[in-house]
């Protein structure tokens, strides 16, 4: 048996059934020429009969592409079957994708009718396709829970009438791996004429099993899986095609392998994320934004020691270009030095033990991902890439505003470590803040500029202040930062005040 394992991909039939998520046939011969690109076996194009524009696509995705296999799905009718043979006529390569459900709740709930018409239904629809392709796919719908013995039976019998694939879909995403593998196995050893036809798992995710499922089925004796881009799909999804393919790529000893060019992966996850504009979920495996991504501190120092400590695929084999170092309250001094590193910054020049403290401070109140503009504007204009010890600090701050109440302020300051109080009214809460700091310091200090900026915009924003002040008629420069615009505004006016001491 060979080891080759064909990628059956239905994101433009399955995956586009998703609510909200259909394509132009512009947009499908777009992504179809990029899964050609990767490397899939078929591409299933569409249900040509269910509408105009789904056979429509299926002809313009046969004339785009070459080297895969265009399949179009049917049902055990000759009408579709007919539609299916006229929309594939420029194909290359041409698949027809018919079947008829094989559980017995699908045949009394579904179609009312009994395993005897089921099976001779599904053997007349292999024949008819198999008068214009030679290329037939028979899929027995909700095999997951179909009775083995019927099952066997069926698949028997339309690899007998012609069928050239068997697929056996976990349509309700039901069965545990053991038991989607078990069933495999039971058609592997029991369906004599197996040898002539290869078996295709097509597993849905309704309990999260959809990828261990398609897995344990090739291990069982499957060669083909149907899978989307991004798990899309009815209902909680198909099997991940990004997904199988690392599993089947990281796991050497299980012997298989596959076309595709894994180094594509990521680039065709965010188009198909993009036009059915249905984004992926950060934690998503493999091309999820936080699929390489490191936060925790103990993490940090690992990846950045060997990134191997704790990443399994390397990025660059899914087309992303390297991990995240995400620095957030719970990272450490390895991934801050890391990162002020990356943006040029001289560690030697840098005092990183009262600087780490006040990124912890920064992150703490930001609440989200520190990222290279919040570390430079922490850096403030420190143009030397030094962190220097402040002879002024502020201990505490503590304003009252509002209507009618005039603004008031008690600031407390630390000079060389020596604790001094005043408190001050004002036109504002900023300005009573800075005559309680004038007052203390008794110094005459003019504010030539004040600007205030948000770094990301919203309500609980982190905002920026640059402040210019003249003492003495020389110009110096403040900077703070802060969710809270008056610490802010207060700490860009301190910066400046501690570069005239």
């Amino acid at each position: 048996m060979s080891n080759k394992i064909y990628i059956f991909d239905t994101t433009l039939r399955d995956g586009e059934q998703v609510p909200g998520c259909q394509l132009t046939t512009v947009e499908k011969i777009e992504v179809a020429k990029r899964l050609e690109l990767l490397g899939v076996d078929i591409i299933e194009a569409g249900f040509p009969i269910s509408s105009p524009g789904d056979f429509q696509s299926v002809v313009e995705i046969s004339k785009a592409v070459s080297a895969p296999t265009i399949c179009a799905l049917t049902r055990a009718v000759e009408g579709d079957i007919d539609a299916a043979v006229q929309a594939l006529q420029y194909a290359k390569h041409k698949r027809i994708h018919t079947g008829i459900g094989a559980s017995d709740f699908h045949i009394k709930h579904k179609f009312n009718s009994t395993r005897e018409k089921i099976l001779e239904r599904g053997v007349a629809a292999v024949k008819y396709a198999k008068k214009f392709v030679e290329d037939i796919e028979f899929y027995a719908e909700d095999a997951g829970r179909a009775d083995v013995e019927f099952l066997a039976q069926l698949i028997e019998a339309v690899i007998a009438a012609g069928a050239t694939v068997v697929n056996i879909p976990d349509t309700n995403g039901y069965c545990l791996p053991d038991q989607y593998g078990a069933k495999i196995k039971y058609l592997v050893d029991n369906v004599k004429n197996i040898d002539k036809a290869i078996i295709s798992v097509h597993c849905h995710n309704d309990l999260g099993l959809a990828t261990a499922n398609a897995i344990s089925g090739i291990i069982n004796g499957a060669r083909q899986i149907e899978a989307t881009i991004n798990g899309i799909g009815e209902r909680a999804g198909n099997t991940s095609l990004e997904e199988v393919a690392m599993v089947i790529n990281t796991h050497k000893t299980l012997g298989f392998e596959t076309s595709i060019n894994t180094k594509e992966i990521y680039g065709i996850s965010n188009m198909v994320s993009r036009l059915m504009r249905m984004p992926v979920q950060p934690n998503k495996a493999i091309v999820g934004k936080n699929a390489f991504a490191h936060s925790s501190g103990i993490h940090q120092d690992g990846v950045l020691k060997n990134r191997e400590n704790y990443e399994i695929i390397n990025p660059e084999d899914v087309g992303v270009a390297e991990s995240s170092i995400v620095l957030t309250a719970r990272s450490g001094r390895a991934a801050l030095k890391h990162r002020l590193e990356k943006l040029g910054y001289n560690l030697e020049l840098i005092n990183i033990d009262e600087f780490y403290e006040r990124f912890l401070v920064f992150a703490d109140e930001k609440k989200d991902n520190v990222n290279d503009q919040d570390l430079v504007l922490l850096m403030g204009n420190n143009t030397d890439a030094t962190v220097n010890d402040k002879a002024i600090k502020i201990s505490l701050l503590q304003v009252v505003c509002g209507d009618p109440l005039r603004p008031m302020a008690t600031v407390k300051l630390k000079i060389n470590e020596v604790e001094h109080e005043a408190s001050a009214s004002g036109n504002g809460p900023v300005d009573a803040a800075i005559k309680a700091i004038d007052s203390i310091l008794n110094k005459h200090v003019k504010i030539e500029e004040f600007v205030i900026q948000a770094i990301t915009g919203g309500s609980d924003d982190v905002s920026k202040v640059n402040m210019q002040v003249n003492h003495q008629s020389q110009l110096y420069y403040g900077f703070g930062v802060n969710t809270d615009i008056v610490v802010a505004s207060v700490n860009a006016y301190l910066d400046a005040v501690n570069k005239i001491v």
